[in-house]
Formats: structure tokens, C-alpha cells, sequence
């Protein structure tokens, strides 16, 4: 049996909370699309089917799993599944490490409670509105490392990359121990 990959959600969220507005991200920030393409280069993806519609072409040698509660749709490249955990499943089965959920709102929502570690790029910007990221309860994830980077002439906003790990509560000694 393999080991369940690792779950790492990875999103571009706002200052107010958001991942989008309207229809796609609403930015364009090349740092940020570098850091991504880095982050996720060779890795298995998750991602909801409107998300996974958004970045057709950008897969290369990623491997996309779209979740989705469409028995019917055949994505063209990558596979369906209708679970976080069936997505750890196969991913795990094909000796994945790490599974990295790109979203949207309901991937993102739907694998919080299983994630392990969070990649966010925090924007200096607000969109007062729009799809939500779930909220990122102090009490169980922590800060590792953040780098923070000011605006620029590519890159209209300032932002902060910051990746999260959950923390893990050390187990309690069993009955049978005492």
C-alpha cells in the first residue's frame, strides 16, 4: 500500500479574504505565476473543473486530477475524481508524494480539512467580494517561511508568499500506557 501523498492547498488570496471575483483572478502578477509554476513543476494537481477549464494549457508536465460531480465529463488531459480523497488515492497509487489542490472555491473548501501544509500568496489589494478562501484558523496552522516582495513595473500589487504547515497535536498516551 502507498503512503497518502502530502495535501497542499496553493492559492493567490487577497487581503480581504478572496481568491476571485467575478470570472478568474482578477490580477496579473508574473512573480506570483513564476512561483507557482515552480511550486507545482511535475507535481499532481487538484483542481475543481472551472478552475481546471481556466488553466488548460498549463499543464505540461503536471499531472491534473479534476474533481468534479460530473460522471460524464472526460477532461483531455488528466482524469476525474469525485473526492479529496479518492484524488489522494490515485495520486498515492501513482507514487505521489504531494498532491497540490489549485482550486477553485469548493476544491479548496472541500480538501481544508485534510490539508497538511498551505502555499498562499497574500495580495495587497481587496477585492470586497467574490469567492472565498477558507479561513486560515491560527489555532491550527503556523507560519514557516514568508518572503515578502514590494510592487514593481510587472507586478501591480505587492504580496507576500508564506507557506503554512498544520499543527499537529502530539497524541495522547493511550489508556493501556498509564
Amino acid at each position: 500500500m502507498n503512503a497518502r501523498p502530502l495535501l497542499t492547498l496553493v492559492a493567490v488570496v487577497s487581503a480581504d479574504g478572496f481568491i476571485s471575483k467575478d470570472k478568474g483572478v482578477p490580477w496579473d502578477l508574473p512573480r506570483d505565476k513564476e512561483h507557482f509554476r515552480r511550486t507545482t513543476r511535475g507535481q499532481w494537481l487538484l483542481l475543481g473543473r472551472r478552475t481546471y477549464e481556466e488553466m488548460i494549457g498549463w499543464f505540461g508536465d503536471r499531472h491534473p486530477l479534476v474533481l468534479t460531480r460530473d460522471p460524464a465529463f472526460t477532461p483531455p488531459v488528466g482524469e476525474t475524481v469525485a473526492t479529496v480523497e479518492e484524488a489522494l488515492e490515485v495520486a498515492g497509487a501513482q507514487g505521489a508524494r504531494e498532491l497540490f489542490d489549485c482550486g477553485g472555491g469548493g476544491a479548496f473548501a472541500a480538501a481544508m480539512p485534510l490539508a497538511d501544509r498551505l502555499i498562499l500568496t497574500h495580495v495587497d489589494a481587496t477585492l470586497g467580494g467574490g469567492v472565498s478562501f477558507p479561513v486560515v484558523d491560527p489555532d491550527e496552522w503556523r507560519v514557516t517561511s514568508q518572503q515578502s516582495f514590494p510592487s514593481d513595473a510587472a507586478n501591480c500589487h505587492s504580496m507576500r508568499f508564506a507557506t503554512y504547515e498544520r499543527i499537529r497535536l502530539p497524541a495522547s498516551p493511550s489508556l493501556s500506557a498509564l
